[in-house]
């Protein structure tokens, strides 16, 4: 109670409301509710509470997520919330060192926040036992699916034990995982606060219609009109993001950009320079689409459509967060109103139009100096390392 005051907790979010007392009471649970509704809270606080009556020296509490970012999250969430406690909570995941890992499970810390790859990597190298677990949670359910991430969690189900308090906890409850929940929860009290394929009530949603050679242009005018404090912008490949970021830097625009390819120390100190204000602009693949907190993250920027409706739930749900409000544009081409026809569809509503603001004139590419031809008696072996760059 009095970490709930510190960090100002005085009125529980629905999901709260109607998933801690089952939680309490030992009951699993599979809840969905709308992104950024407190679902950490709603899981931690009962957590917190059985481990808080628990003999200490051995890992009690289990929570799965997908991503290195939800996990740190989840971390940084449940170590405030246990604050008073004297309950230690780590992360568990990958590109990072093992050693330290290795070592808060060997301890036998209270609650593990792992991701499925890099724990089921602990048991291999046996430095990881988890069999004194009492509660599994399992956050982000429906993206573990996504990820392909079944079987992992299918093997570390089996080292756990069968008799403990299992909670699933989600933004959606496809079938599947409705499906995957029955074989895992005995009689589960059902939490069910987010209509399927809902956004949040407080996210204003508008769509540019643009060529994609206007796209960089677009955003870069929208930009400079200042009413976009702060953007996250996803891209649909790691190779657009790179060049997207490089772009908005061309035009004094402070950007950093968080994907796959970059080391998770990078993607570490991109988001928390971007939460801190150095960057105005953080551009992401779907990496980030879930698992990232970012508190009175303004504008949440659809670069290029994504190609599932799932995907554009959880990206726009990064803005909006616990029932403040924010603004979710797309940029939709030609080639992806197939995609944006789909996304309204699931949404039940057509999306706003909007006029684009003036965008310089492109460069005629009639203007656009030709390369020197090359010389026809280059070598085999030059030519063939120049049919290489390219692909590179």
């Amino acid at each position: 109670m009095r970490a709930l005051r510190d960090l100002n907790f005085t009125q529980p979010t629905p999901v709260q409301e109607a998933a801690i007392p089952p939680a309490l009471l030992g009951r699993d649970v599979l809840a969905s509710a709308a992104t950024g509704s407190g679902k950490t809270a709603a899981y931690g606080l009962p957590l917190l509470e059985r481990l808080a009556a628990a003999s200490r020296g051995t890992t009690r509490a289990l929570v799965l997520a997908p991503t290195r970012e939800l996990a740190a999250q989840i971390t940084s969430h449940l170590t405030a919330l246990a604050g008073q406690t004297g309950i230690r909570v780590a992360s568990v995941y990958g590109g990072v060192g093992f050693g330290a890992q290795a070592a808060a499970l060997r301890r036998g810390t209270d609650v593990i926040v792992a991701t499925p790859g890099r724990l089921l990597d602990h048991f291999e190298q046996r430095t990881a036992s988890l069999r004194e677990v009492d509660v599994l949670v399992v956050d982000e359910a429906d993206r573990m699916l996504d990820m392909g991430f079944l079987p992992d969690v299918r093997r570390i189900l089996a080292k756990l034990p069968a008799k403990r308090q299992t909670l699933f906890f989600s933004a959606t409850l496809p079938p599947a995982i409705v499906k995957l929940a029955g074989e895992m929860l005995h009689d589960p009290v059902r939490v069910d606060l987010a209509p399927p394929k809902a956004t949040a009530s407080g996210i204003e949603q508008t769509v540019y219609a643009v060529d994609e050679q206007r796209k960089a242009d677009l955003f870069v005018s929208l930009l400079k009109d200042n009413a976009i404090y702060s953007a996250l912008a996803f891209t649909r490949t790691k190779a657009r993001a790179n060049r997207l970021a490089a772009t908005l830097v061309k035009h004094n625009i402070s950007a950093e950009r968080i994907h796959g390819n970059r080391s998770q120390a990078q993607r570490t100190r991109a988001l928390h320079d971007f939460k801190s204000g150095r960057y105005r602009v953080l551009v992401a693949t779907d990496l980030a689409s879930r698992g990232i907190d970012i508190a009175d993250l303004g504008h949440v920027i659809n670069y290029d459509v994504p190609a599932v409706p799932e995907d554009y739930i959880h990206r726009v749900g990064r803005t909006a967060r616990m029932f403040a409000t924010g603004d979710a544009i797309t940029f939709v081409t030609p080639a992806e109103e197939r995609l944006l026809a789909q996304i309204e569809r699931s949404l039940g509503h057509r999306l706003r139009r909007a006029a684009n603001p003036p965008l310089p004139p492109l460069v005629a590419a009639a203007s656009i100096p030709r390369a020197a031809p090359q010389p026809a008696h280059k070598s085999r072996r030059t030519a063939d390392y120049a049919r290489g760059a390219k692909t590179r």
